[in-house]
């Protein structure tokens, strides 16, 4: 056995405990997980997504109550994911054929139920009576181990370097379009798919939150934004270009954002609930003279397996875990700020920091944070 494969058993394994004690809390003999995210949780990373239009996967992973793993798919699938994606020493292989699963949709349920004492639960919605757990599967995700933060922390280094080439590339003129573009082909080179690609030039920076590439060509003012995904770990970031000098409104808003920025990860501690997060990011916007801005998007909140995990917001009960990712994104109209962290008992460490930007330092309490800047080209 290879240190690599030693190294992903014992993650399995960790997991696999974690699943074991929630299905104990629950009363459940085992459960089913078929959501792309989770079974990419579960592996360390491998695939069961071939239509990624959609949650579910063309595989299900069993973990019982006893702690046995098991994988299901069809006859089509099975010895592709065998070879490529799983090992059956990690996962015992259940195959079936994928005229019987056309025939009977839950065919999967119905073998793994007889693999286990109890009733049987899944993430997703996969047959009318049968228990759907995400949300209790979710907090098991929330904590990354050893390996995983080594995986997502070289995401997050590659993710933003691949910006950082994106913004040296970036020429006056080019639409938004084709600056989303250069994003994929430069993240896809490293393996890296963007789930969330988005690209405002000049007024639209202003005109909407969640700007969905155009044909608009860009002039002065360039906001680029991906959700960057690899071995199922997902980090996020924001940048910004600006052709020649900045305007003295358009930095005072970014030096704004960077305040409720660093306020945020400041306040991200081990223990700290989403409801004092959330408060946290809307006195700082206020301090700051732009209290309504917090009313005009959200604040971003907890990454990991999802570009969000959770949502920071006045009644959320949400508790920061250690070692967990967050990927806050305070914005006032115009500007924005993003960046993907771990949170532990030592702080935050930014994940995405990128050199090339110029920092915006901001200290509170004695320590300095520092947020990325507007790129001036």
């Amino acid at each position: 056995m290879t240190a690599n494969h030693r190294s992903l058993s014992a993650e399995i394994g960790e997991k696999t405990e974690r699943l074991v004690e929630l299905l104990g809390r629950e009363g459940l003999g085992g459960v089913v997980l078929n959501a792309q995210h989770n079974f990419a949780w579960l592996t360390g990373g491998a695939r069961n997504g071939i239509d990624l239009s959609r949650e579910n996967g063309a595989a299900s992973l069993l973990v019982t109550a006893s702690g046995q793993r098991y994988i299901l798919a069809s006859n089509i699938e099975m010895p592709r994911l065998l070879a490529d994606e799983v090992s059956a020493d990690l996962f015992d292989p259940i195959e079936y054929a994928w005229r019987t699963e056309k025939a009977e949709p839950a065919l999967p349920l119905e073998l793994a139920a007889a693999f286990i004492e109890g009733e049987l639960a899944t993430d997703i919605s996969l047959a009318p009576a049968t228990r759907t757990i995400e949300g209790l599967i979710a907090k098991c995700r929330f904590s990354l181990t050893v390996d995983e933060t080594s995986r997502i922390r070289k995401l997050g280094l590659d993710a933003s370097q691949a910006m950082d080439r994106v913004a040296k590339q970036i020429r006056p003129g080019q639409t938004e379009i084709e600056a989303a573009r250069q994003i994929h082909h430069e993240l896809a080179s490293l393996g890296i798919t963007s789930v969330v690609t988005l690209a405002a030039a000049d007024e639209r920076t202003a005109a909407y939150r969640h700007p969905v590439p155009t044909e608009k060509r860009f002039e002065k003012l360039l906001m680029l934004v991906t959700c960057a995904k690899r071995h199922g770990l997902i980090v996020s970031l924001s940048r910004i270009l600006c052709v020649g000098p900045i305007l003295d409104e358009l930095a005072r808003k970014t030096a704004a954002a960077a305040y409720v920025n660093a306020s945020l990860w400041h306040a991200s501690r081990v223990g700290t609930n989403g409801a004092r997060l959330y408060q946290t990011a809307a006195d700082a916007y206020s301090i700051m003279g732009f209290a309504e801005e917090i009313e005009k998007h959200h604040q971003g909140g907890a990454a990991g397996y999802k570009t969000r995990e959770w949502v920071a917001h006045p009644a959320s009960g949400e508790i920061v875990q250690q070692n967990q990712a967050f990927a806050w994104n305070p914005s006032i109209t115009g500007t924005k700020i993003e960046d993907t962290v771990i949170v532990s008992d030592n702080g935050i460490e930014v994940i995405t920091f990128s050199p090339q930007f110029p920092s915006i330092p901001v200290e509170i309490d004695g320590t300095t944070y520092y947020s990325p800047g507007i790129l001036s080209v």
